[in-house]
């Protein structure tokens, strides 16, 4: 698709999966807008025409926070899922809100991913502010984010891990409704248990791969010296 949007000229392109709730995006240079900020940009559209406050997962880029909050709005985090997402919404009567994977939920229309309500959106976006995909996605705070995992022994208490690694990291905002969340000044870093095997998923994010990388490090370190790793 990179490629067809270059050799045509087109302004971007748009990536759906097979039931069309969530949306990716190519910028007119072949590069990626990025499956994380499709809801950033839609929330940016819709914040600036009706003001009001949003809702993405624990585990959805910070830049959803940054847009809202300037916009006067309040931001809230939800578990994973898009079920978590939605209660959430609906008991703070947010505007717009999804997931970082490029689902956009849009309770004007219905309570559900939509990968062409995020397109219609979006071009409307697009449109009114008279920049070019890439110069759009340029406008947007900039942060990275370290998809990581940690291999355990079956006969691990993976809950009594992660227990342990919040009450170490209590000096920082810490958010336990899915996995441990854990808040530093310049990025977070998300701890989740698979229910299927003996794996926690690290996700981090800060301003650089290198920074994200640094934080994910910071835990995985912790992790191994509580389960004697």
């Amino acid at each position: 698709m990179s490629k067809t949007v270059v050799e045509s000229g087109a302004h971007l392109g748009f990536a759906v999966d097979p039931d069309v709730d969530r949306l990716a995006i190519v910028n007119e240079d072949g590069s990626m807008f990025g499956e994380e900020y499709t809801l950033v940009a839609v929330a940016d559209y819709i914040l600036k025409n009706k003001p009001g406050n949003t809702v993405s997962n624990l585990s959805s880029t910070r830049a959803l926070r940054d847009v809202t909050q300037k916009a006067g709005g309040i931001y809230s985090a939800a578990a994973v899922g898009e079920v978590n997402v939605v209660t959430a919404m609906k008991s703070t009567n947010a505007v717009i809100g999804g997931e970082g994977n490029g689902g956009v939920i849009y309770p004007a229309l219905h309570y559900g991913r939509d990968a062409l309500a995020g397109i219609a959106l979006f071009l409307s976006h697009l449109a009114k502010s008279g920049l070019s995909c890439s110069q759009l996605r340029a406008t947007y705070p900039e942060y990275v984010i370290s998809k990581n995992k940690i291999n355990l022994q079956p006969s691990m208490d993976v809950d009594d891990i992660l227990s342990k690694i919040a009450v170490k990291f209590s000096d920082f905002p810490v958010n336990t409704i899915d996995g441990v969340k854990i808040e530093f000044e310049n990025g977070w870093v998300h701890l989740r248990k698979s229910n299927t095997e003996p794996i926690i998923r690290i996700y981090a994010e800060s301003s650089t791969h290198e920074a994200a990388d640094e934080f994910a490090g910071i835990i995985i370190k912790e992790i191994k010296a509580i389960a004697g790793l």
